[in-house]
This record gives structure tokens, sequence and C-alpha cells, in this order.
């Protein structure tokens, strides 16, 4: 199936005569020549068509898009992310994706990009939620790494303290991974940040109370640094961070971040899983999550070629031998097959990880409602109420709910 996809990349799609296609995306400049090379690979391969690029970085990228999009001018082919899909999708943005070949694709990825049961957007990159071990510092303050099939938030709290008291110029663990750590704690009890519909919040005041109570807690004993320290390194880009400056021994990401980190700091990086509230988790709390998409403008003239477009930018080899991981692991199965032995090092080590996971992985969570990217930075300005104790943990989770159900 997957052959007959690229020969059939090889011949164009259904449109006759010159095709134009803007296609707008983020990240840093590595992402933009190597996307760039997919580009030229695809009007190398499809002469009739031209594809017009344009991208940003993350802080402008979305209202550049909200602004074209209300004055009906959305690219025809964009990046898209899971905080703003059902938005662009509510309000009639987005072409259904009825062409796009996901038959390759982890079932739980394809539903990332689903509402009610129609395509609006294909995975081009997996990644995970992680710990990210910072090998150098573990074995600098001569710490075994731990178990991460089996290791517990207490087992957590132990091994960050032991690495901070060794550690004088870093601390044992950065701090919570905003809205990231909250979910995945929740998922090991069977809930979700969201409800069902993805309009309510999916859990109680009494969880997101006993949330803040842990992560009090570990800043309390030592695991954790300070809440100012804390407070600056949330606004922090990747080589800002306390992991970025090697200044942090564990700390959380997603997975398609530890390459930037390991390459900031120089130091050897390894996945773990995250820690579970027990040995015996009834439940998967990770999922395979979609680090980004592509989504088609519902207002192209060239509804053909775009998902032409977007087909060979998830399934292509070819594209995928260019991309490698760099937006995250292949989503296609025979793509990643081709990648895997070309990967070495940390790209290797994560590829094989996720891989590894997949017995282990749960359905992805609710995609976030309308409006309802902002809870992120929700959760991360109720973490430092706490730690600053402003608000305690009860008062703090009231707080917290009640804005998130508005």
């Amino acid at each position: 199936m997957l052959s007959l996809a690229l020969v059939s990349c090889g011949e164009g799609g259904a449109d006759d005569g010159d095709v134009s296609l803007s296609f707008t995306w983020w990240g840093p400049d590595a992402r933009h020549e190597l996307t760039q090379e997919v580009i030229d690979l695809y009007e190398e391969e499809n002469p009739h068509v031209s594809i017009e690029p344009s991208f940003r970085e993350w802080g402008g990228y979305w209202d550049a898009l909200a602004t074209q999009a209300a004055g009906g001018d959305l690219p025809d082919i964009v990046q898209m992310d899971s905080g703003y899909l059902r938005t662009y999708a509510d309000q009639g943005s987005l072409l259904e994706l009825e062409t796009v070949d996901t038959s390759r694709h982890d079932e739980s990825v394809v539903r990332n990009g689903m509402i009610d049961d129609e395509l609006f957007a294909v995975t081009i990159g997996i990644n995970a939620t992680v710990m990210a071990a910072n090998v150098t510092l573990f074995d600098e303050a001569d710490v075994d790494l731990p178990d991460d099939t089996t290791w517990t938030w207490e087992d957590y709290a132990e091994v960050s303290s032991e690495l901070d008291d060794a550690l004088p110029d870093s601390h044992g663990a950065e701090g919570p991974f905003g809205i990231a750590t909250l979910e995945m704690w929740l998922r090991q009890q069977g809930k979700e940040i969201r409800s069902p519909d993805g309009d309510d919040v999916g859990f109680t005041v009494e969880d997101a109370a006993r949330y803040f109570e842990l992560q009090l807690e570990l800043m309390q004993q030592g695991a954790y640094p300070g809440a100012d320290v804390i407070s600056e390194n949330q606004s922090a880009g990747h080589e800002q961070s306390l992991a970025g400056q090697g200044r942090a021994a564990l700390s959380t990401w997603s997975s398609n971040e530890l390459l930037a980190i390991a390459t900031a700091t120089g130091d050897e990086f390894t996945p773990l899983r995250l820690p579970r509230q027990s040995e015996s988790p009834s439940r998967p709390d990770t999922y395979y999550k979609s680090s980004m998409y592509l989504s088609g403008s519902a207002g192209t003239e060239h509804p053909e070629e775009v998902q032409h477009f977007i087909d060979f930018f998830a399934n292509s080899t070819a594209a995928g031998e260019i991309l490698r991981t760099e937006r995250g692991v292949p989503p296609n199965a025979d793509v990643l097959d081709a990648v895997l032995p070309g990967l070495t090092g940390l790209d290797a080590d994560i590829a094989e990880f996720l891989r590894g996971m997949e017995g282990e992985v749960g359905d992805p969570p609710p995609l976030p409602p309308s409006g309802g990217a902002d809870f992120g930075q929700i959760v991360q300005r109720y973490e430092l109420e706490v730690f600053f104790e402003r608000l305690s943990p009860r008062q703090a989770a009231e707080s917290m709910v009640e804005e998130m159900s508005v």
C-alpha cells in the first residue's frame, strides 16, 4: 500500500495545470532547513506544484495564524498542534482529510487528529512525556539510575533529594512540567485533564489538591529547587532551562525535546518512564502524543493536492529519511523501519524507547475544547501560587478548577 502511495506521489495529484500551495509551520532553524529539503523533493517529483513556505517561532505563530483565519486567508497547509486543533476545526477552518493514508499509523495516533470521526489533522511526529535523566550528573553524584519500570513518586523524591545533596552546583530535579506532569499523574488514577467531550475538566478539586500537596512536598524536602528558581525556569527556553544548562539531574520533557537539551549541555542523557503512584498501575498512564500535525485549509482551491502533499510528508520514506526524528518519531511504521538503522546516539535511544512502550500506551486524552489552549498556563500559575505559599493546595485547587470550568 505504501509503495503504491509513493508511486502516486511521483505522478502528481488530480489537479491539472500549475498549482501553487502555501505551507506554514513553526520551529527552529534546523526544522526550516529540513522542511525545505522535503518541499524541494516533492516539487521535483511533482513539477506542476510549487509550495510557498513561511515559518515563525512558536510565540508569534498562533497570533499570525489566528489573523489569517479571521481574514479567510489561512495557508493551504498548516502545521497544527493538539491545543488548537479543535478551535480551528470547530470554526470550520480545516479541511477533512479523506484521501491521506493512515493505514500504517498507530490507531491511537490517528485518533489524535479526529473530531467526531472526521480526520482534520495527520500526525507527522510521535513523542511521549518522559523523564530526562542527565547520566553525566548521575555519575558525578555516584547515584544509580532508577528502574523506571517500577519506580514510584516516593522513589522519585528520594532519588532527587539524594542527587540534590550530592550536586552542589545542580539540582536533583527541575520541577513539574506544567500540565504534562498533572496529566500523567491524573491518568495514573484513570482520570484526564478534560472530560470525554473535552468541554469540562475531568478531575475534582480533591484530585487537584492532592497533586499540589505532592508538588509542595517535593519542593519542601529538597527534591525541587526553591520557588523563585522554579518560577524563572517556567519561562526559560530549552537552552536557558536548568536542564539545558546541565543544572538538573532529572527533568520532564516531551521526548523529541531531549536532543535539544543534550546538545545544549554536551552531557549524556537517557529517557525514563515517569514515576507511578504504585508499582502495579491499574491502567496505562502514558500515550503516544502527536508532537505536531499537518492540516489543510477548508478554503483551499486545491484540496486534492493539499492532501497529496500531506500524504507524502507523513508516509514517504524519502521524506522520512530527511526529517528523521526532528519533529518526533515517524508515525508510519514502514518509514520508522527505514529510518531507524540510520539513527545514532540519543536519536536512536529515543526511537527505541518509544517503540519499547508500544504495549504500555493507553488511549490519547480528549482534545482541548475551543479556547482550551491556555490550560497549561493556568496549571503553571497555580503551581507557583502553591510553591510561593500564597495559596494552600486546597485553595489553589478550588480556584484552578473553577477557572478551567468556565
